[in-house]
């Protein structure tokens, strides 16, 4: 039960609700309490007195001639009737039931209670229509036998009734003034404790649009302290975002410079006055190569910045190695046949045990794709001295790694280059391919995303030339050996 009910959820209200309801709640509960123990407390004084008042009628019963006798002098039956507020009633009965004195109409104690001569008791009751407490007892009387006098005072509880109110009075009345103050004072304590909240958002408002650094959680409270640092790490990848953007724009104006100055050029050139057919067609095969060029370099840049920013969102499964290199081998063929280079594949089977990797296929199928052009581009191949590009697929003795290998051979890759290489747009000199230098920085974010290891060593050490051959280590997971196994088993 809420006592305020919002549209929108508020964090200083849920809390006010959770704090103002049980307390306004209580406080009726409380009066109730209360009044029980008025009643308890004003009837302890008046109990006493009818006590007294039972003890000293009783005195009163005597025993004259054999006979039960009681006498009450007149200032006495005066004295135990002077009340401005109740009326008190007295009965005394004889051991055969007969009324000695008193009213006749005194109501009798329970039939199933037993007698306790000398003891006083104390019960509710009625008598002539209104509520009574009756204190009573019996008294033994000196005669053979025994027999037992049954003694009772009743009085009405108006007296009784009076001082519990006064007590309610007295102990409630403050509680309407202490009840304010005590919302008060919790509604101030609310204000201060959220304070610090207040204060974070000031300074969140007062920051630059281009300000991405970390926020201070030292001077928040320790509860807030999970949120500002939920938000630190919100604000470093969101500015590791903007850095990906800004550096995958840079480099696209950068590399899309080259071919569309280019472009413009053997455009300008075209269209001389003075141009013959020749000239014409030459300066349109320089277009035609330079939007291949443009082409090429803007699908890398996509594929860099997929693999940099998509590939932790995209779904993983156990992916089959042997298979996805085996289908980019195929897709391949016909670039390399054109090159005069000679294409294959070599190592472990689709569906062997042990070759699975947990990842994005498609990502794997850039990663793979990116190799193998790469050796191919970077083979010289004629039909004298065919260029070889070999992709395997080797599983790790130990069956912990699956390993992807493609070598070719070509003139190899410098101990000193082979960390640069992975650098975006660095191309080795003296190479003359033409590429966009983006094909080994993407594998490299791609092996990294999904946890493998990536080295460059020589095809054929001590051969001239070495060649070169980049080999990526994957780590097999149990869930993709359980998927390898299915697979085998299938195949």
């Amino acid at each position: 039960m809420k006592i305020f009910q919002r549209e929108q959820r508020s964090l200083f209200g849920e809390i006010l609700d959770w704090m103002l309801t049980p307390l306004l709640l209580l406080w009726p509960v409380s009066l109730a309490l209360t009044w029980l123990v008025a009643q308890s407390i004003a009837g302890k004084p008046f109990d006493r007195a009818l006590e007294y008042n039972v003890q000293a009628l009783a005195q009163q019963v005597t025993v004259q001639e054999q006979r039960l006798v009681f006498y009450l002098p007149q200032p006495a039956r005066e004295m135990l009737r002077a009340d401005d507020s109740d009326q008190v009633y007295y009965q005394v009965r004889g051991p055969r039931g007969e009324a000695l004195s008193g009213e006749r109409d005194f109501p009798l104690p329970p039939e199933e209670e037993r007698p306790a001569p000398g003891e006083v008791r104390l019960r509710d009751d009625e008598m002539r229509g209104f509520d009574v407490r009756v204190a009573y007892t019996w008294v033994r009387a000196d005669l053979p036998g025994g027999p037992l006098v049954l003694v009772q005072v009743a009085e009405t509880r108006e007296k009784r009734s009076v001082l519990a109110t006064e007590i309610i009075k007295g102990v409630m009345l403050p509680q309407f003034a202490i009840l304010p103050l005590a919302v008060l004072l919790v509604w101030l304590a609310l204000v201060r404790g959220i304070k610090p909240l207040s204060q974070l958002e000031e300074r969140i408002r007062a920051r630059k649009p281009d300000d991405l650094s970390p926020l201070d959680d030292r001077a928040v409270p320790l509860e807030v302290a999970p949120l500002v640092s939920s938000v630190n790490d919100l604000l470093t990848r969101l500015k590791d975002s903007i850095a990906t953007q800004k550096r995958f724009l840079a480099d696209a104006a950068h590399q899309l410079k080259t071919p569309l100055a280019g472009l413009r050029m053997q455009a300008d050139l075209a269209q001389r006055e003075n141009a013959n057919a020749e000239e014409l067609k030459k300066s349109l095969k320089q277009i035609g190569r330079s939007s291949i060029r443009a082409t090429h370099t803007v699908n890398q840049l996509l594929a860099l910045a997929r693999a940099e920013s998509s590939g932790k969102t995209l779904p993983r499964s156990a992916c089959d190695l042997p298979q996805l290199t085996r289908e980019v081998v195929q897709d391949l063929l016909p670039r390399a046949l054109d090159r005069r280079v000679d294409l294959g594949y070599e190592g472990a089977l689709p569906g062997a045990s042990g070759v699975a990797v947990q990842g994005n296929p498609t990502l794997l199928k850039e990663l793979i794709r990116n190799l193998v052009d790469n050796a191919i581009n970077y083979t010289p191949s004629s039909d004298a001295q065919p260029g070889v590009v070999t992709a395997r697929v080797l599983t790790d003795p130990s069956g912990e790694a699956v390993v992807l290998q493609v070598e070719d051979s070509g003139p190899g890759i410098p101990e000193a280059e082979r960390e640069l290489v992975f650098q975006p747009f660095y191309r080795s000199l003296g190479t003359n391919v033409d590429g966009s230098g983006l094909g080994l920085p993407i594998v490299l974010e791609i092996a990294r995303q999904h946890g493998a290891d990536i080295r460059v060593e020589d095809a054929h050490p001590g051969h001239n030339p070495p060649g070169a051959r980049l080999v990526v280590r994957f780590v097999v997971t149990e869930l993709a050996s359980r998927a390898t196994g299915a697979a085998q088993a299938a195949w």
